[in-house]
This record gives structure tokens, C-alpha cells and sequence, in this order.
């Protein structure tokens, strides 16, 4: 019987509890989140597209993991995507899928990227409770150029933690970015999850 993560990848702690964790999963991730009826990923893709309808928009997805999230933002058109995780394993089911040009391990919190390279950072499934911290949002938002665009979720558990939205509150409220749509809808049907999509600009 093939092993099932999705009930125990909330419980994690520490950032090489997750890595782990993803690593083992990841030759079943697929099959097992789309059992569920995944639908975040084509969610931000489809709400992205509504305010940046060009192909050739540079992006990187950060947390790609196997390449799902990628998969999503070139079905609605993109063609010009990055991608990072700290995964070597679902890294490499990601570089497989050719939707990436390039494909990174993420080595630490912290991103060798220059600030302004990206147009777009995705943040799909990624910012949550066993998954990244919150301060990945800082990172984030720190490598966008003025004008860039975030596009991220938060699922039932990272909204119940609160911290999460009220970080990104922070950045709203304070005016260094701006909410350009926000919408509730499914994540996993399958496990009577959903999740809030966000696109954001920053000031």
C-alpha cells in the first residue's frame, strides 16, 4: 500500500523536518494531491493571467516542488518561469517536466537571486503551516521589483494561525503593496480544504 502524506505534512517543525519530508514524498506528491483534486495551483495561475496576460513574463516560482504550480502557470500561457525549491528530489521530477528553464535548490532561507530579476514571484501552497515560515513572505517581497507582482495562497490552517494574512496585512496596510485580488475557493475537495489566492502588487 502506497504510503499517504497529506494527513501528516502540517506536523512539521523545523525547515529540515520539511525538506525531508517533501523528499520521501515526492515520487508520490503528485498522484496523491491530485487524488485530492489540487486546485490552488491552476487558481493562481488563472488570477495572475487576469492582470499580466503576457507569455513572456519573467517569473519565478518559489517552492516549486515538483513542478505542479509550474505546470498551472504554463497551461494559462506563461513560457518564461523559474523555479526553486529546497527538494532535491521533487526537484528533479520538476526539471522532467520542461516547464522550468531553470530549476534550483533552494540552499537555506535565503535566495542567491538579484533583487528585480523577476516580474512575478509565485508563492503557490508554499507559505504555511508545515511548509515555509512567514518570513519567506519578507523574502519575497524584498526581490520584487516596484511594480512586481506576488501571486500566493494561503490554505484553511495558514488562515487559522492568523499570522500569516496579518503579515501580509502589513505590507497592505502600509501601503508598500497592494492588493490587486483576493478570492476563497477549493484546494483540496478531496480533503475539504480550501484556500485563499492572492495577487499583490508592491508600491
Amino acid at each position: 500500500m502506497t504510503k499517504k502524506f497529506l494527513d501528516s505534512v502540517y506536523n512539521l517543525d523545523t525547515a529540515s523536518d520539511v525538506e525531508e519530508f517533501y523528499d520521501d514524498w515526492a515520487s508520490t506528491y503528485d498522484a496523491e494531491v491530485t487524488d485530492n483534486g489540487y486546485l490552488t495551483p491552476s487558481r493562481c495561475a488563472d488570477a495572475l493571467w487576469q492582470f499580466l496576460p503576457n507569455p513572456e513574463t519573467k517569473i519565478l516560482d518559489v517552492g516549486c516542488g515538483t513542478g505542479l504550480s509550474g505546470e498551472a502557470l504554463a497551461k494559462v500561457g506563461y513560457t518564461n518561469i523559474d523555479g526553486i525549491d529546497p527538494s532535491a528530489e521533487m526537484l528533479a521530477i520538476a526539471k522532467r517536466k520542461g516547464v522550468y528553464k531553470t530549476a534550483i535548490q533552494l540552499q537555506g532561507e535565503e535566495m542567491d537571486i538579484e533583487p528585480g530579476s523577476y516580474e512575478v514571484i509565485a508563492c503557490i501552497g508554499v507559505i504555511g503551516v508545515g511548509a515555509a515560515p512567514v518570513s519567506l513572505l519578507d523574502t519575497v517581497m524584498d526581490l520584487l521589483p516596484s511594480g512586481g507582482k506576488l501571486v500566493l495562497s494561503y490554505n484553511d490552517k495558514a488562515i487559522k494561525e492568523r499570522i500569516y494574512e496579518a503579515r501580509l496585512n502589513d505590507y497592505l496596510d502600509g501601503g508598500s503593496a497592494r492588493l490587486l485580488f483576493r478570492e476563497l475557493g477549493d484546494h483540496l475537495p478531496g480533503k475539504g480544504m480550501t484556500s485563499y489566492v492572492y495577487v499583490v502588487e508592491k508600491a
